[in-house]
């Protein structure tokens, strides 16, 4: 009674539910396996109002008129409903018993967000303290380090080793991060494990496991092949390590990278459910479950599964889907909540110029981001950078996720034969 919770004694009910798309600029285009994100990423904002008054926030990733088209649907499910009442809405919108025909879990997991921060505002407390108390005050984060064409004005071009080793070097000193995330599978395997032999040196990570220094983590978004992927883990196996996440696609292809590598497997791809969690229980291919708050339905499911991994020993991560402030909040509800948070989140949070919530940019410190401590999420909309936003992407328009502007028409294919090549130093076309 501390925060003056007041006592639940009614019923409400959601009046309203609004979906804004937001176009936010990046430092710089981020390359990844699959192609690019060019210099923006595409967010769908969604408020939830009741009949109280109350107003809910959630975020979603990709948009346009779409996206938006599919929250004025949930109307026809959701108004008049409780908020609180938030497994029967899953089982309204997404329910796992039809999820070949209406599969909405990342549409379920916006609303779901929404609803925990109008709890969270009706009751005066925050989130974490609704999902039993955190554990830490700071939620610890990787840098997550890309390959990067140059952004506006030629700046912050990431793409030969060099640049690689001052970036990685940039980050530690600005934001404090010990543990360091590169996303690969953009050059081929042997090119990439200079780059990340060099990052780990750079880093004091090729002191040997166990050693004084920061740890590295690599992730070339499962487009390895097997054999591929298992030449490269045999050659970074003195390296400390956090894990090896989605070398490749597949739970029978990391069962047989696990077996011969000796560094922990992950994943955010292949045991994104309760489904493929139980399959990976019965016969184990992956060791780490990173926990992504939009792809696995909601902060809440995210904690039942991080229960799941807590009796049977994996290790747990919270996972980044390039969000902004509203779904940053969730993962730092998440990680404060959670007992077996095993390594440092992943966030693309610190590659972005900018943010929609009030306040700006949420502020790292020796390599931590504060749990909020406000009512419900903790976070407000800044509605002036909301509007702006909105009006940016009306300009801008989406982009295509899969594909890489130096690459037009390219698709990975498994093994891969095609990759990039760090010396072509041409700066592709992009609309900023």
């Amino acid at each position: 009674m501390g925060r003056g919770v007041t006592i639940y004694s009614r019923q409400m009910k959601i009046t309203d539910i609004k979906a804004t798309t937001v176009t936010v600029p990046l430092e710089a285009p981020l390359r990844h396996a699959n192609g690019c994100h060019w210099g923006r990423f595409v967010r769908t904002i969604v408020e939830v109002e009741t009949d109280e008054g109350i107003v809910g926030l959630g975020e979603m990733g990709g948009g346009g008129e779409s996206a938006e088209a599919i929250f004025r649907s949930m109307k026809s499910y959701l108004l008049g409903h409780d908020p609180a009442r938030i497994e029967e809405m899953r089982f309204k919108i997404a329910n796992p018993t039809a999820s070949l025909y209406n599969n909405r879990t990342q549409v379920l997991a916006a609303l779901e967000f929404a609803c925990l921060d109008i709890l969270g505002k009706k009751w005066n407390a925050p989130v974490y303290d609704i999902l039993g108390g955190k554990l830490q005050d700071r939620v610890p984060f990787a840098s997550y380090l890309f390959f990067r064409y140059p952004g506006p004005g030629g700046k912050g071009e990431v793409r030969t080793v060099d640049q690689m080793v001052a970036h990685v070097k940039d980050l530690k000193a600005k934001y404090g991060f010990t543990s360091h995330k590169l996303k690969g599978g953009v050059f081929a395997p042997e090119v990439e494990l200079e780059y990340y032999r060099a990052i780990a040196s750079a880093v004091g990570a090729d002191k040997g496991i166990g050693r004084k220094g920061d740890r590295v983590r690599f992730d070339p978004n499962g487009v390895f092949s097997a054999e591929q992927a298992i030449r490269f883990g045999l050659a970074i196996e003195d390296l400390n390590n956090d894990y090896y996440e989605d070398p490749v696609f597949g739970i029978n292809a990391l069962r047989r990278v696990r077996e011969m590598v000796r560094i922990p497997t992950a994943t955010n791809t292949v045991v994104v459910g309760f489904e493929q969690l139980s399959a990976n229980i019965l016969d184990r291919a992956v060791d780490v479950i990173l926990l992504d708050t939009t792809f696995w339905g909601g902060i809440r499911q995210c904690v039942k599964a991080a229960g799941v991994c807590e009796t049977f020993q994996f290790g747990v991560a919270v996972h980044s889907s390039g969000e902004l402030g509203i779904q940053l909040s969730t993962m730092l509800h998440l990680g404060a909540v959670i007992p077996n948070l095993s390594f440092a989140a992943d966030a693309h949070y610190h590659q972005l110029a900018d943010d929609i919530i009030v306040g700006g940019k949420m502020k790292y410190e020796n390599g931590s981001i504060k749990v909020p401590d406000g009512p419900g999420l903790g976070v407000q909309l800044d509605r002036e950078k909301l509007g702006k936003y909105a009006e940016l992407f009306k300009k801008l328009g989406p982009y295509p996720y899969d594909q890489d502007p130096l690459r037009p028409g390219w698709t990975p294919t498994i093994p891969n034969n095609r990759w990039a090549d760090p010396n072509d130093a041409r700066v592709p076309e992009m609309k900023w």
